[in-house]
Parts: C-alpha cells; structure tokens; sequence
C-alpha cells in the first residue's frame, strides 16, 4: 500500500473506541469484552476509553464477595445472580481468578460454576487475573467496573480471591461488601484474626445445612454487636446450591441500600474515586521512576548518599525535583 492511500485511512484510534462505547452500552457483549481487554493489557487507548465511559458510568450498584476458599463464593455468587435475575436486574459478574503461574492468566474455575447463566443476554460474566496483585483483586478491576456499569448493569458482583487475611480491599470497592463464612471450616476464628468481620456489611453463612452454622453465627454476632456504626449487619443462614436464603441476602442488601442512601453512598464511592486516582497517579511516578534507574543523576545520588554527603531523604527530594 502506497504512503497516501495510509493517509487517506480513517484513524482506528478515531473509530474504534467510539464505535465500542456504543456497542456496549446496547449490550453487545463482544464490545464489553474488548472494553475489558483494552484495561487489562493496559492498552495506549485506556485513556480514550475511560474519557468515552465517564459520562455514562456511575449508576450501578457494586457488590463485593469476599471469604476464605472453600466457603462457596462462587456458588454463592450464581445464587445471586439467579435471584437478581428474578426481580429484572441486570447483573454484571467480575470473578477475579487466581493467576496461573504458566501464563499470568485467570483459571477461569468460577466460570465453570456459573455456567447456568452463560445464555443469558442480561448477564456478563468475566473472569480476570489477580497476576499478584495482593488484596484479593486485580490491578485494573476499578476500570473494568466502570465498563460494565457503562454498559448498563444495574448490579455488579466482584467476587474475590479468596485469599484470607489481605482480601479487605473488596471493602473499598464495593457499595456493599459481603462477607462469606462456612461451618466447619475455623472462619470464625480465621476471621477474628484477619479482621475480616470490620469490612462486612452483610455476612453470610453458607452451608448452613452442616453442623455448626448457629455456632458460627453467634461468633459472629458476639464480634459485630460490638462495632460502633450505625448499621447493624445482618448474618444470614444460606445453602448456595439449593438457594435456600439467597433471597433474604437480597433483601438485605436493599436494606442495605436504602441506609447508604442517607449520604453513605457518596461518601463511599468519593474515597473510591480517590484512590482510584491516587494509584493511577502513583503508578505513572513509578513510570518515570523507572526510565531514571539508569540515569546518571540516581547514580550520583546514590554515591552522595553512601560517602555520607547526603542522606536518602535528601536524594529522595531531589530526584522528585527533576521529576
């Protein structure tokens, strides 16, 4: 192809993320995965995708479901979905995987058990890779929210990890953050040593069909009653895989909704903002921090600092200088 017949063709820079902003607010699901795909390859179009989304993001109600392994989040998770379902929401999924240490990927397993709603249009199931990220999460999850609340889901569930004591993250992600326990298992104990019972606006506990469930709850009520706000948590007994309570859960988490309602709400999703911000900002330091390792002037800071002419905190303030 010749020099002018390039010239002549239309940016895909210029086309591209238009034409997908608009495909996915229609709810076409192939739009919604390469939305997703541009912020987890941390795409050069990320930016133009995030101007493009902001107008219409900001609707959707976020639910975070975190827990220990094996207490069922995932089954959990599809028992919501189909409860959610029942009342007309449209339900966006993120079920962030364990990364696989071959290829950096999602594992998909939570895919797999929430197969029922697969061949549903109305809802959008997305599996995505911690890829180390401590936390429970992943790095890009608050911009793939932002695509799916654009893309008009009224609820989206962010089921974790499931990684024990560093998944209190969720809590400053989610408008309501549920907290998954199972009988049997320890939780109660596991929990009051994590402290994983001060981020739960709603707990749940699953299994409630094995021995032990009222002894797990009064632990964790003895431990809730005892925190000073104003929302009293619930804890509800469920069976994810027969959908016994799930539709208490729900009821629960628009009590929950309502209260938040009183100013929380904001409240909540500006600190989010916030951080969201403060990460995007201090990621691009390191950015920059990273193109001067090699620089002379580090080098000259770090002898200064090493035959005592200087001290870090010095250096430090001088390299932030010349950033």
């Amino acid at each position: 192809m010749v020099p002018e017949e390039v010239a002549q063709r239309p940016s895909r820079r210029a086309v591209a993320v238009p034409e997908l902003v608009e495909r996915a607010r229609s709810g076409d699901a192939r739009s919604v995965a390469r939305l997703i795909s541009l912020v987890e390859d941390a795409s050069p179009l990320l930016r133009e995708v995030m101007a493009a989304l902001a107008p219409h993001s900001g609707n959707a109600r976020i639910v975070g479901i975190t827990g220990s392994p094996g207490v069922g989040k995932s089954t959990s998770t599809s028992a919501l979905i189909k409860e959610l379902r029942s009342t007309g929401k449209r339900v966006g999924v993120l079920a962030v995987d364990p990364s696989s240490p071959f290829s950096g990927g999602a594992l998909l397993g939570d895919r797999v058990r929430m197969s029922d709603h697969a061949l549903d249009p109305e809802v959008y199931i997305r599996s995505m890779a911690s890829r180390g990220h401590l936390g429970g999460l992943s790095w890009t999850t608050p911009q793939a929210l932002r695509v799916l609340d654009a893309a008009g889901c009224d609820v989206i569930l962010v089921e974790t990890v499931g990684v024990g004591q560093s998944e209190v993250e969720i809590a400053g992600l989610a408008d309501t953050t549920l907290v998954l326990l199972a009988p049997g298992m320890g939780d109660g104990i596991q929990a009051l040593k994590a402290g994983i019972l001060e981020i739960g606006d709603l707990f749940v506990v699953n299994k409630a069909d094995r021995d032990g469930a009222n002894t797990t709850r009064r632990e964790i009520r003895s431990v809730v009653s005892a925190r000073e706000s104003d929302w009293k948590a619930p804890i509800v007994l469920t069976v994810a895989t027969t959908g016994e309570g799930v539709d208490e859960v729900v009821t629960e988490m628009e009590r929950h909704r309502e209260y938040l309602a009183g100013g929380e709400l904001e409240r909540r999703r500006l600190a989010r903002v916030g951080r969201e911000i403060e990460a995007l900002a201090l990621g691009s330091l390191r950015s920059r921090m990273a193109d001067v390792t090699g620089d002379a002037r580090l080098g000259s800071l770090a002898a200064d600092v090493l035959a005592g002419r200087s001290d870090p905190f010095a250096a430090a303030d001088t390299l932030v200088e010349h950033l």
